[in-house]
């Protein structure tokens, strides 16, 4: 039986909206930006600094800096005492906090390499999303009007981002058929996409008027 549902989602096809859509149709928990805080208490810094490291690589300086003291004898003393955030930490805890919400079960998930994580699980349902470049474009100017033009260079900026994250973290490529067992074009619209995902998974609707 299918208790967990991991969704990836391109840029702009509104896949954070659909999975919390999801999630209160079976009356299961999100989990999404509420990683983000869990990380922070989990890491004992504040919000904004573990949202910088949400689904992101470091800068090259960064790794760069990072290999070089890892390599130095003083990072056996030093690391001890004070470890730094930073992505690869990000992903650590995060990592964390996947596999405790896929344990307790009835949770979707988005995003931050969770399907590649949890794909061993025969309990775990797998969603990728895409649209097309002109479904997301629109979706995108009625959500932040403030972008206008500017949306399309979000979409590839955002999508490269997240393809480099899986790429760097779990050495998968981010829209891979072989990662999902379902991949959703969601010009279907939201109800589309959740009505196909439930009929997928045979999991059913939560009586709200109960």
């Amino acid at each position: 039986m299918i208790r967990v549902i991991t969704i990836e989602r391109e840029y702009g096809t509104g896949g954070s909206d659909i999975a919390a859509g999801l999630a209160q149709t079976l009356g299961w928990r999100l989990i999404d930006q509420c990683l983000i805080d869990e990380v922070a208490q989990l890491a004992r810094i504040n919000h904004q600094l573990a949202e910088r490291c949400d689904e992101r690589i470091d800068p090259w300086y960064h790794r760069l800096g990072k290999a070089f003291w890892q390599g130095s004898i003083d990072r056996i003393t030093a690391l001890r005492n004070s470890e730094v955030f930073d992505s690869e930490r990000m992903v650590q805890l995060a990592s964390q906090v996947i596999e405790h919400a896929a344990d307790t079960g009835e949770c979707v998930i988005v995003g931050r390499g969770a399907a590649c994580q949890l794909s061993k699980r025969a309990d775990a349902f797998h969603v990728f999303l895409y649209g097309s470049h002109k479904h997301r474009a629109r979706y995108l100017r009625e959500r932040y009007p403030e972008r206008g033009d500017l949306v399309e260079q979000d979409m590839e900026s955002n999508d490269r981002r997240r393809a480099a994250y899986m790429r760097t973290f779990f050495k998968q490529e981010w829209n891979a058929p072989k990662l999902y067992h379902m991949m959703l074009n969601t010009c279907m619209g939201q109800d589309g996409v959740i009505d196909t995902i439930l009929t997928a998974t045979h999991l059913q609707r939560v009586n709200h008027a109960a």
